[in-house]
């Protein structure tokens, strides 16, 4: 019995070894395949990741929320800000035109890769955005703002209605060139060459309109029969001011009356960005009974 039992225990010593051995092997070969695992992945990994983003991100439009100061090109500007960039714009690159300042006017049509100076005044070869007046819109509107101005006493008369017959509309971008997010976009209505020898009584000679608002910043206009002596010019700024929702209205007392070509004018200030002002113009051309309001000097 004693032998038999020794030749079990010998088996059994036999099979464990032999156990012991396979799982070595099992181990061995499994940390091969792991170790060849992670070498694979190693190489080739990074390269098919890479191949997914490109996949994924390549010629798709992404739209991601910006915050901090730079939100967006489109800067929301108030409506002393908006004046006084657009005052310094034309300032410095186009003077309004009319009869009596026509000989002054300046080029406007430049390229926004040419910007020179602190202010630009472009024209605006893009489409209007979603939010934007449409040149189709602009002269309805145009319509509306004139006989609302003249409701508010802003105007002396009502003034004739404007079209595409007689009137141009070209959409301008006035810029903060050192700040380009401070910029605004506006419409400029203006008499066609071809109707300057028409009657122009009652008819607006030109106007800059805000593209966004349609409110209107400055215009030139025949009028009928008023005169300086009928233009209330204190009043007339006070409502155009609260029709454009301005702030910090002041008499001007730094007139120059060299800078000026007519006799018949007062000027005003508000407040616009940092320490600077928008100096604004009242004034009346006797002879071709022409009134204005404008921004720039």
């Amino acid at each position: 019995m004693s032998g038999q039992n020794r030749k079990k225990g010998n088996r059994k010593n036999g099979n464990r070894k032999k156990n012991r051995k396979r799982n070595r092997q099992y181990i061995f070969l499994l940390l091969i395949i792991g170790t060849g695992l992670v070498v694979f992945g190693a190489i080739w990994g990074p390269e098919q990741l890479s191949n997914y983003r490109d996949q994924y991100t390549l010629n798709k439009i992404k739209a991601e929320a910006v915050e901090g100061n730079g939100e967006g090109y489109r800067y929301s500007l108030n409506s002393n800000e908006k004046l006084y960039i657009l005052s310094k714009c034309l300032t410095n690159q186009v003077l309004p035109e009319s009869d009596a300042s026509a000989v002054t006017k300046m080029q406007t049509d430049m390229d926004y890769d040419n910007l020179t100076g602190n202010y630009a005044f472009v024209v605006n070869h893009q489409e209007p955005s979603d939010k934007e007046i449409t040149e189709e819109q602009i002269y309805e509107r145009c319509n509306e703002e004139l006989a609302k101005m003249y409701t508010l006493s802003i105007l002396p008369e009502e003034v004739r209605s404007v079209t595409a017959a007689t009137h141009s509309a070209v959409l301008y971008s006035a810029i903060d060139v050192l700040e380009p997010r401070n910029n605004l976009s506006v419409w400029k209505i203006s008499l066609k060459t071809g109707q300057q020898n028409a009657n122009k009584e009652g008819c607006l000679l030109d106007a800059y309109i805000d593209a966004d608002t349609g409110l209107v910043y400055e215009f030139y206009v025949r009028t009928a029969g008023s005169t300086w002596a009928d233009i209330d010019s204190d009043n007339m700024v006070a409502q155009w001011s609260e029709y454009l929702g301005l702030k910090g209205q002041q008499e001007y007392e730094d007139a120059n009356p060299l800078m000026e070509t007519t006799s018949d004018y007062k000027k005003y200030k508000f407040a616009g960005v940092d320490k600077g002002n928008t100096v604004v113009t009242v004034g009346f051309y006797e002879g071709i009974n022409e009134l204005f309001l404008k921004i720039s000097r």
